[in-house]
């Protein structure tokens, strides 16, 4: 059967080769290149080890900081949060203890799947010099912190079948060069560390190409119900089949707008710069000081900064500015590179899960959407977990973990 998907991250690549193992003759269509949108500029990590999805700040300590400008984690602007006022106040009350342990509990189904999804993907796209099994460092500048972190650890250690290595700042001493002694680190080494995430969603791109896919590019907006499916107009013309399924991240919710869906979403705007003189690190480094990640990358050292609430705003990189500054105590970062500074919006449903399944009311539109921080990690899974709903079977997870990645789910989608 054929199939439609529209864009060509990470997700929608997946998405892709997924339905196309199913036997399905797929056309992957975007505005641009495979990988040059939102999964070009992440952190390039795949993370089977993480269980519990990114929860918002809930210590009145740490509100404070955010509001008052003191935390780089979370930077906002005052005149874009109305716009999300809705969506931000149900991932704070699906961030509550209680309900976050609930959701961790189905959301460790999708990731624990993360490198064994991905494992055949990097194979076929002959991409094995992209990606090192070498884990990532949660880095602490504060002794309390390092503690508090460690005993978290080892409780997701014990509750997920998962690993983990604490280690002292004389033991992080070794392991980096670093010209600042940090309180220690956390070692995460499940994760799969991607060089150039850009280019590792091209490869599989390529490889859907040789296995018969066709990429194209073309215009979303485009969009309209035909009597036999669905069409898009594209650069080598009109392209229908029986089934499309958005995968458009963050620019999804305004194409189900019209489709009579509106959607709370969530835009954290991230920044990344990177710096080819820096020092060479062995593993990625969280620095938990200025909520900057550090990655060693192709294109030398990529930081990656926080979460900007600043949704379809004007750019505004001071939380790169920051990071920049405070890590400058840990390396010398050097100047930045010929590049210059790449901006991007992670799109974040309110309780955590993607959306992932059927559009209610319009038969053969499909979305794949939502997955925050874990888009990269989690493209291949989802597509997997899709293919199999549109052909009728049974996912490869459980019924709550469907229904939780149901676009009609509570608090995520409304009929407008």
């Amino acid at each position: 059967m054929e199939m439609i998907v529209l864009g060509a991250g990470m997700v929608g690549t997946g998405t892709a080769l997924a339905l196309q193992a199913r036997g399905h003759e797929v056309t992957l269509i975007d505005r641009a290149a495979p990988g040059q949108e939102t999964s070009f500029g992440n952190a390039g990590l795949i993370q089977s080890e993480a269980a519990e999805p990114y929860a918002m700040p809930r210590h009145p300590r740490a509100l404070r900081d955010i509001a008052l400008g003191r935390s780089n984690d979370v930077h906002y602007a005052s005149r874009h949060l109305p716009g999300q006022a809705g969506a931000l106040w149900g991932y704070f009350r699906n961030s509550a203890p209680k309900r976050h342990a609930q959701i961790s509990a189905l959301y460790h189904q999708l990731t624990r799947r993360a490198t064994r999804d991905h494992a055949p993907l990097v194979e076929a796209a002959g991409a094995q010099a992209l990606i090192r099994e070498i884990g990532y460092h949660i880095g602490f500048r504060d002794p309390r912190a390092l503690a508090l972190a460690a005993r978290d650890a080892a409780r997701v250690t014990q509750d997920y079948g998962l690993d983990h290595a604490v280690y002292d700042g004389e033991d992080m001493a070794r392991r980096e060069p670093l010209s600042r002694r940090l309180a220690g680190a956390i070692h995460w080494p499940q994760t799969w560390v991607c060089s150039d995430p850009g280019a590792l969603v091209a490869a599989y791109a390529t490889a859907f190409q040789a296995r018969g896919g066709q990429v194209l590019r073309g215009n979303a907006e485009t969009l309209t119900r035909a009597p036999n499916g669905w069409t898009v107009r594209t650069e080598a013309g009109t392209v229908s089949a029986p089934h499309v399924v958005l995968a458009l991240g963050p620019w999804t919710p305004s194409l189900l707008r019209g489709f009579g869906w509106r959607v709370a979403m969530i835009g954290k705007r991230g920044y990344h710069c990177h710096y080819p003189d820096a020092p060479v690190l062995r593993r990625p480094l969280l620095d938990t000081g200025c909520g900057a990640m550090l990655v060693p990358m192709q294109g030398g050292l990529r930081l990656t900064t926080g979460a900007g609430l600043t949704a379809q705003a004007e750019h505004d990189p001071r939380q790169l500015r920051r990071a920049e500054h405070s890590v400058g105590e840990l390396m010398p970062l050097g100047a930045r590179g010929p590049a210059g500074v790449w901006a991007g919006l992670r799109p974040c449903l309110p309780d955590m899960f993607p959306a992932t399944g059927p559009v209610p009311g319009h038969a053969g539109l499909w979305v794949n959407f939502g997955h925050g921080h874990h888009g990269f990690t989690l493209g291949p899974t989802t597509g997997v977990v899709l293919a199999a709903q549109i052909d009728g079977d049974t996912p490869p997870v459980e019924a709550p973990v469907i229904a939780a990645l149901a676009l009609d789910r509570g608090g995520i989608a409304r009929r407008s």
